[in-house]
């Protein structure tokens, strides 16, 4: 029966009664379409209720955890916003003022503090300035809200394959924000701090004024803020005026403001600024033939004045007196000097030259020079070897025997009292108050005049001249001749055994250059602010006569003998000159101060530690040296003569020949024994005095004390 007449009922074969007895037929093994999908088509099977609890269990924690993060993201960007520096305004960004100092020329020779240029606004500047600084600093600066991602992403990658960072990704303004607000460390909260500073500039202002702001406060080497500071620097022109290549050469200094300095190394700074002429010429700012042109500039571009690192010692003499006569406060000052350089240029040279030429061989590891005019101008100043490896300055700073150069302050004071240049001595041993000095050769020659006890250096004359005169007399002229260390109340003073500076020593010896016009050293000529307004001028000063002009023109020509016959024949010029040698014991300093009528000045070589050098005497090293500075510095200078005594003056004998030849101690004096005869049979050889080389000195003598 069909199912229409079964009343559209069905019957299912499975719902039949089953019979005892009767098998039923097996079913045959179907699929079910409800729990699990036919073989072959590709299906799964629907999840069952637990898998689906624990799909939105972990969709609820997984919601729930992110929700927390981004809460916890909030609060860490709110706690790092909330400890941002004020940022008010960008103009409150604080500086250090700045101090300039000029030579006599005009010209820079050091800057102290922050340098900034005149504010300058973009619409001022040649357009490439500042294209250039996008170019190689920030290609995206346009584009992107104060983070660069694609920059940050290229940065990471490059950063891991090198394994160390290599590459930043800090935009324009990142830097502004540093540079405003910011300290240089490298951590992450200042990372982070920098970030919402960025974002929160380029929401504020416009690109136009980031970017102006930029220029005007970013660092650009030799203490220079400012694109407009470092024109004026490197290249004596305001940044109006800079062409293409100088605007490249500022922009290549961004990278690394020390080492691509053009004042400091003009091959990299020429080298990076090719690198940021190619950077502008593939952002289409500049046209492959202006690049070109812009190259070919490199070699006409005006080199940049470059400050020579021994100017130093001069410079920090000069800023530690400047608070005397302005103070320092809050504003731009200006500071015309002294220096000459063309001088400074010629004693840096001098010692450096002695330095690598006999430093090695004669153990001498430092040196030091300074030269005036005789109303105590400074001229040239070197305070040592290297300023980059030591600050130290030898000419202002450092305490050391003059040895037998302050026996020209001996001499002065005793012919204050009496004692004249053709007085006779006898040369030989003596003993002052348990004091027996000594010869530099441990020799000596009998009768001798003043005046050759002068030229010859001779230590025994010089004790016995300080014994008739007085101790105190002597510390008395030293005092009106400007020296102010502590001098011992001892009869070894007379063969400086007490320490002095070198300026100190070297202005004394101004005193005989002017006619007994005694000195104070100085540098400083003029202090203005920045605006022009002069703060401090000077009008001379100085003590006044400290000894008549009659002792101060016999000291002259004294001290002109000890050029022309004595122990510094080395340092003869030219024109007349006179000067004093001086060497301390064990050879540990050696001295020449010396004058023409225009210059004074001082050189010593030594050690720091104080270690002996090999034979080094005033009459060698540093006479020679003092002839090679003083021969470069008088060169164009009219010859002067000395100052003599007035006429009628009947004070110096005329000079006679040279004193016969020494005696050695064992003729002059009984043979001692002990320690003494073993130090007289080492000392006691006399090389010929008639030597072919005139730096050697025969007669230049040690003190007897040693340094302290």
């Amino acid at each position: 029966m069909s199912d229409k007449r079964r009343g559209g009922l069905h019957a299912d074969p499975n719902d039949r009664v089953h019979r005892p007895g009767i098998r039923s037929a097996p079913k045959p093994k179907t699929r079910s379409s409800a729990s699990e999908p036919a073989r072959g088509s590709g299906r799964r099977p629907p999840p069952s209720r637990k898998s689906k609890r624990l799909g939105h269990r972990w969709w609820h924690w997984a919601g729930l955890g992110a929700l927390w993060a981004v809460v916890g993201l909030i609060g860490v960007l709110a706690y790092f916003w909330m400890t941002l520096p004020p940022i008010e305004d960008l103009t409150a960004a604080t500086r250090r003022p700045s101090i300039t100092l000029l030579g006599d020329d005009g010209n820079v020779i050091a800057t102290f503090g922050d340098l900034f240029g005149q504010p300058v606004r973009l619409r001022d500047l040649p357009p490439y300035l500042p294209e250039a600084v996008v170019a190689t600093e920030d290609r995206r600066f346009y584009h992107h809200f104060g983070l660069d991602l694609i920059g940050l992403a290229r940065a990471a990658l490059v950063n891991l394959r090198a394994g160390r960072v290599v590459q930043g990704g800090s935009t324009l303004t990142q830097q502004l924000a540093k540079n405003l607000f910011l300290s240089p460390d490298r951590t992450v909260t200042r990372k982070i701090q920098e970030a919402l500073l960025a974002v929160w500039l380029e929401q504020r202002f416009t690109k136009q004024q980031i970017l102006e702001v930029y220029l005007n406060r970013v660092y650009l080497g030799a203490g220079t803020y400012g694109v407009d500071a470092a024109a004026r620097r490197y290249f004596d022109t305001p940044a109006r005026n800079v062409s293409l290549c100088q605007a490249a050469t500022i922009a290549g200094l961004l990278k690394a403001p020390t080492r691509f300095s053009p004042a400091h190394d003009q091959q990299a700074a020429a080298e990076r600024a090719r690198h940021v002429l190619d950077a502008m010429r593939s952002e289409a700012y500049i046209t492959e033939a202006q690049e070109r042109e812009a190259l070919d500039e490199q070699g006409q571009v005006a080199a940049a004045r470059h400050v020579r690192p021994s100017i130093r010692y001069f410079a920090d003499w000069i800023y530690g007196q400047i608070p005397e006569y302005a103070g320092l406060g809050d504003r731009d000052l200006v500071v015309t000097t002294t220096l000459d350089a063309n001088m400074q240029e010629a004693a840096e040279a001098a010692i450096a030259a002695t330095l690598e030429a006999d430093g090695g061989k004669d153990h001498v590891s430092q040196g030091a020079l300074v030269a005036m005019t005789p109303d105590g101008a400074i001229r040239a100043m070197v305070g040592g070897r290297n300023y980059n490896g030591s600050q130290f300055n030898r000419v202002t700073q450092a305490l050391r025997q003059p040895g037998s150069s302050f026996k020209a302050i001996l001499y002065a004071a005793a012919f204050e009292h009496g004692i004249r240049p053709y007085d006779q001595f006898n040369d030989h041993r003596v003993t002052i108050a348990k004091w027996t000095p000594r010869n530099y050769e441990n020799q000596y020659r009998g009768d001798v005049s003043v005046a050759d006890a002068i030229a010859y250096s001779i230590n025994t004359v010089a004790a016995q001249v300080i014994e008739r005169v007085g101790v105190t007399n002597v510390i008395d002229m030293a005092r009106r001749l400007g020296i102010t260390t502590d001098l011992q109340r001892d009869p070894s003073l007379a063969l400086g055994t007490n320490q002095v500076t070198l300026i100190e020593l070297t202005s004394a010896y101004s005193a005989f250059a002017s006619d007994g016009i005694g000195t104070w050293p100085y540098g400083i000529l003029e202090i203005s602010d920045s605006g022009g307004k002069v703060i401090y001028r000077r009008t001379g000063s100085g003590p006044g006569r400290v000894m008549r002009a009659d002792i101060a023109g016999e000291m002259s020509q004294l001290l002109k003998g000890v050029i022309d016959r004595g122990t510094g024949r080395a340092a003869r010029l030219d024109r007349p000159a006179a000067g004093k040698t001086g060497t301390t014991q064990d050879f540990r300093d050696a001295l020449f101060v010396g004058y023409t009528a225009q210059l004074v000045a001082g050189v010593w070589f030594g050690n720091d530690d104080n270690s002996p050098m090999r034979r080094v005497t005033g009459g060698s090293l540093p006479a020679a040296t003092w002839r090679d500075f003083m021969m470069t510095a008088t060169a164009g200078m009219p010859v002067r003569q000395l100052p003599k005594p007035p006429p009628g003056t009947p004070l110096l004998a005329a000079p006679g020949p040279a004193p016969e030849k020494p005696q050695l101690a064992s003729q002059a004096a009984p043979e001692r024994g002990g320690l003494d005869g073993l130090l007289d049979r080492i000392f006691g050889r006399f090389p010929s005095e008639r030597t072919n080389n005139p730096s050697q000195s025969n007669y230049d003598n040690a003190p007897a004390a040693r340094y302290r």
